[in-house]
This record gives C-alpha cells, sequence and structure tokens, in this order.
C-alpha cells in the first residue's frame, strides 16, 4: 500500500533535508569519480592548490543551491509525478554535493561560509518557480542544468591541468546535469522569458563570484 503524505508532512521532510544539506556530512549512493584507482593525487603548489580548492567550492556551493531548489520544486507541485523527477534530481544533486565536499577536503579548502544563506535564498527562488506551473518550473529547472553545464565547463578550463581529480568529478556532475535539463524538457519544460534568463545569469554571477572566495 502506497501511503500519502501530507503537506505537515513533506515540509517536515523538506526542514530536515534543509539541514542535512547545510549541517551534515553529505553521503553520496555513487563512488566519486575522483576515487578511481587509476587517478592519482596530483602534485600541485600553493596557489594552484588555492585556485582549485576555491573552484570546487563554487562547485559545491551550486550543489547546495540545487538541492534547495528541487526541494521547494517538489514540496510545491502536486504532481506526484513531477514530484518524483525533482526528488530524483535532488538525490543525484547530493552524490555531487558528496563529491565536491570531499574533493575541498582534499585540496585543504574550506566549503563556503554562507551556505545557509544561498540554501535559504534558492529555496525561495525554488518556490516562485513552482507557483508559476509545473511547464514553468521544468523550464526553470532547464535552464538551470543548462547554465550550470556552462559554468562547468568554464571550470574545467580554468582547473589545473594536473588536478585530473578534480576534473574527473566536474565531468560527471556536468554529465548528470545535461541529462536533468533534458529530462525537464522531455517532461514538457517551457522555454523561459529572455529576461527571466538573464536575471539568473546575474543572480548565478554573483553566487559565484563571492563563494569563490567567502
Amino acid at each position: 500500500m502506497t501511503r500519502t503524505f501530507s503537506l505537515a508532512d513533506r515540509l517536515l521532510a523538506a526542514a530536515d533535508r534543509a539541514l542535512r544539506t547545510v549541517a551534515a556530512p553529505p553521503v553520496a549512493s555513487r563512488t566519486s569519480p575522483a576515487l578511481h584507482s587509476e587517478l592519482a593525487e596530483p602534485e600541485l603548489n600553493d596557489a594552484e592548490l588555492r585556485d582549485a580548492a576555491a573552484l570546487m567550492r563554487v562547485n559545491h556551493v551550486g550543489e547546495v543551491c540545487a538541492q534547495a531548489l528541487y526541494d521547494a520544486q517538489a514540496l510545491a507541485t502536486r504532481d506526484p509525478a513531477m514530484r518524483a523527477l525533482f526528488e530524483r534530481a535532488a538525490s543525484e544533486e547530493t552524490d555531487h554535493l558528496a563529491w565536491t565536499q570531499s574533493r575541498i577536503e582534499q585540496l585543504g579548502g574550506r566549503t563556503s561560509l554562507l551556505n545557509p544563506l544561498w540554501y535559504t535564498g534558492a529555496f525561495a527562488i525554488g518556490l516562485i518557480a513552482a507557483r508559476a506551473g509545473d511547464p514553468m518550473s521544468l523550464g526553470f529547472m532547464a535552464e538551470t542544468e543548462r547554465q550550470v553545464e556552462q559554468h562547468l565547463d568554464a571550470h574545467l578550463e580554468r582547473l589545473p591541468a594536473d588536478d585530473h581529480l578534480s576534473r574527473a568529478v566536474v565531468e560527471q556532475m556536468k554529465e548528470d546535469e545535461v541529462h536533468h535539463a533534458e529530462s525537464a524538457i522531455g517532461q514538457g519544460g517551457a522555454t523561459l522569458p529572455l529576461p527571466a534568463r538573464w536575471a539568473m545569469r546575474l543572480a548565478a554571477k554573483v553566487m559565484t563570484t563571492t563563494a569563490h572566495y567567502i
């Protein structure tokens, strides 16, 4: 027998996921690409270590925001199929969260001090997107993932050439994000208006620039 969860149940679950995202070590369901036996820890100088850790911190913040966005969209939709789609995407983003956090620690860096702020802001944006209806919410998901794909491409260019471990993580993240975008479009995601896409790019620029340092 399938249990139907009430709104109160889903609110409590969302609060639990929020606390786990910003205050608990994430647990991945898949092995990190950085742990493949054929990849050895690179010998990076201090500047390369700082740069790689900063870039992976930005990626980690992106995954914090992804958790918040998809948790909010799953909470707000009334369609069980849409809820399952967002929850499935959030689960894969949990893998990314764990992989990036582990890689940051390996590089001697730290995660963003502003993660609670990033989560709260992204959750609010996810609720707004969901209020526009499922086609627009799915379109928001697709556009988010397309922009993340471009962002990850830029990081592959900026990461130290010898940092194959970080590159392996980013490449797998990129592959997953492409799949999420395709899934959203396949489920009927609408094309967002140009001003909305510009606003998303501006918000992402503020987030990535700040997270690089804080």
